[in-house]
């Protein structure tokens, strides 16, 4: 049978440091999306002692270092109609580039060696660096970027060990995790200083297309910190999935490479209107596409880094609370089994269990729709929030039932 899906989403959640050439390898896919980070680009082959160790969450109460940011008393969105005269292009830049920021991430990765000891390849960890970047938010250090950028999903090295944000006036500082979502891939970082330049945020929804907006980063490294960019809004509420991930998205021509992640998209009043994330990549039979790149909106973005400030995490995400496996057409004929999502553990007082979910119970519908894989039901479920009551349809010992299951909200610590 297929591996399992899980369906419980939990988040994927001092010196000053000598700046590092990094550049991006990149692999072009027909169609395929791609995250803009450095995240992976520059391996230095320091080959640790120890393999990697876990890297703990923080577990300090975040409450108790908020900042004066809150979406509810220091709006963080301000409307393009209020922001007065549109800039020039140098002013535009002028203003923004002292709240951009280069964030470099340092990963252990652990990989199987060439060589052969005993008859038996053993691991080896060596170091990588990745680089992207960040716009301050606040004056006493909050920082808004990328979640991929500090967190390594595709070589499975997690959570970097050592972040160090480098400011536009060449100073550096450590950085601390605040918190962080893969799922709307951003992420708040926290560096111990005062009197910064904080970045303004336009409103999203007010954005048209063929806009006018700029983007500023670091491709390819910080040897080409702070390069601007220009370009339009290409498309506006794009629903693109990224590595399983459903976002909506920005789309603009704005140049956008590799490193570029978590800077900013600007509007022509100096706003931060979106957080530069991904672009599109293609090569088949010599045809390639050029100018597909994606932000995630300013509007999305106050609300989820309010979150992170005040809770460590995103609120209101649902969970079932449930593990599953897809029963494909080849399973159901094999055993005599609906096509739909097989579950094959329930949590203990998890909103399946409550609702009376079992395993070995197949679901096939939610609220009516059919489901016949985890992504379908994934899909489904994320179109509510934590606190919502969906109506599942399962069948059990091949009798057809239904349930109704009041979502849990994926916190921190699950």
């Amino acid at each position: 049978m297929n591996e399992y899906n899980n369906i419980n989403l939990d988040n994927d959640n001092n010196s000053q440091k000598n700046r590092k050439n990094t550049f991006g390898k990149v692999t072009a896919f027909l169609m395929a999306m791609v995250m803009v980070s450095g995240g992976s680009i520059a391996v230095y082959h320091e080959i640790a002692e120890n393999p990697v160790s876990a890297v703990a969450e923080t577990t300090e109460t975040n409450s108790d270092k908020k900042s004066s940011l809150s979406v509810e008393t220091v709006s963080l969105i301000k409307n393009a109609e209020n922001a007065g005269t549109a800039l020039t292009t140098e002013e535009v830049v002028q203003k923004v580039i002292p709240s951009v920021v280069g964030v470099e991430s340092q990963f252990t990765v652990t990989s199987m060696n060439n060589g052969y000891y005993y008859g038996f390849g053993m691991p080896a960890t060596s170091t990588s660096i990745g680089t992207g970047t960040g716009v301050v938010i606040t004056e006493d250090g909050y920082i808004v970027t990328n979640a991929h950028v500090i967190y390594d999903s595709e070589h499975g090295a997690g959570l970097s060990e050592n972040i160090t944000v480098h400011m536009s006036d060449d100073n550096s500082y450590d950085a601390e995790v605040i918190g962080y979502d893969t799922d709307c891939d951003l992420a708040v970082l926290k560096i111990d200083a005062s009197g910064l330049i904080v970045a303004e945020f336009g409103d999203s929804d007010s954005l048209m297309l063929g806009e006018s907006v700029i983007a500023i980063g670091n491709p390819l490294g910080f040897d080409l910190m702070n390069t601007v960019t220009s370009g339009i809004v290409s498309g506006l509420n794009r629903n693109i999935t990224i590595n399983d991930k459903a976002m909506n998205l920005i789309q603009t021509d704005t140049a956008i490479n590799s490193g570029n992640s978590g800077g900013p998209l600007i509007n022509k009043y100096g706003q931060v209107i979106g957080i530069n994330s991904s672009k599109m990549s293609a090569s088949y039979n010599e045809t390639s596409i050029e100018g597909i790149g994606f932000a995630i909106p300013s509007n999305e973005t106050a609300k989820i880094i309010d979150d992170f400030i005040t809770y460590g995490y995103v609120t209101g995400k649902p969970q079932l609370g449930i593990s599953c496996q897809d029963v494909t057409e080849n399973i159901s004929r094999m055993y005599n089994m609906p096509i739909g999502v097989y579950i094959t553990d329930v949590s203990e007082n998890s909103a399946s269990e409550k609702a009376g979910l079992q395993s070995g119970d197949i679901i096939t519908a939610v609220d009516g729709v059919e489901v016949s894989t985890a992504e379908e039901l994934n899909t489904q479920k994320n179109m509510h929030s934590a606190g919502d009551t969906i109506e599942v349809t399962y069948v059990r010992n091949g009798i057809e039932k239904n349930a109704e299951i009041t979502l849990d909200e994926i916190k921190k610590d699950n």
